[in-house]
């Protein structure tokens, strides 16, 4: 099948990382589904893609009646799925361990992992049953999933977990010709990593100005992921900037 006539589904689209992938697939001649909580930054999104084809789907990721009714008006416009890129994510204040609200935590893990989840379970049960059979699901584990950042617990023990997921997803796949991989992000220059000009914390209670790269390389590399055949799959692919402080991270 022609990348012409795949759909792609991307969420998070509206910014940053999100926009660049779908960006990046559209593209390569993807139809794509822009997710997202907002409606206008989707729409930014969908008219930066220029002449490509989008639907644009406002979804809170962190709500399953939303993810429902997204994958249930994908399959109205298109009748299929070939990829669902898993980019939507929050974060916890960066606040003392022992500070953070249980209301914190959970709103993190119902976006990051729960929300995950969802998403990958109705993108699944469609590639499943549909003919050409198989699809590929791409998900958001970001540096995080490796190492933590001071006072960052529910971000990251939600990157770990999306690790297991991938693995799981994968396996559980592998009958079904459903490939999963993981794209780790360190330093893409978006809105969420602005503060990095002004120096984060380091482990060792330093701060210290980070650099970042350019998002697109993301972009990039989600497409190259979204490009292979269902019988070849990148599994782990880390993409970051290459002077971050993450190689001796400690």
């Amino acid at each position: 099948m022609a990348a012409s006539d795949k759909i792609a589904l991307v969420t998070g689209a509206g910014t940053g990382v999100g926009r660049s992938a779908a960006l990046a697939l559209a593209k390569d001649g993807f139809a794509v589904v822009l997710a997202g909580r907002r409606r206008e930054p989707l729409e930014e999104t969908a008219a930066q893609a220029g002449q490509a084809r989008t639907l644009v789907v406002p979804t809170d990721v962190g709500d399953p009646a939303s993810i429902e009714a997204l994958f249930a008006k994908t399959m109205e416009s298109f009748g299929r799925l070939d990829v669902l890129f898993n980019n939507a994510g929050i974060n916890a204040p960066g606040i003392p361990f022992e500070d953070l609200s249980v209301a914190q935590w959970k709103s993190v893990v119902d976006v990051n992992l729960t929300g995950m989840f969802l998403c990958t379970q109705a993108a699944f049960r469609i590639m499943k049953a549909q003919t050409p059979q198989g699809g590929r699901i791409i998900n958001n584990g970001s540096i995080s999933a490796h190492a933590p950042r001071p006072n960052s617990a529910p971000y990251t023990a939600t990157k770990h977990a999306v690790t297991g997921l991938t693995k799981s997803t994968s396996l559980d796949g592998r009958k079904y010709d459903i490939a999963c991989g993981q794209v780790d992000i360190g330093n893409a220059a978006t809105e969420m990593t602005q503060r990095m000009t002004n120096g984060v914390m380091q482990a060792n209670g330093s701060t210290m100005v980070e650099p970042r790269m350019d998002v697109a390389h993301v972009g990039s590399a989600v497409a190259y992921m979204a490009s292979l055949p269902l019988d070849a799959n990148v599994q782990f692919l880390t993409v970051m900037a290459t002077k971050m402080p993450f190689v001796g991270r400690g």
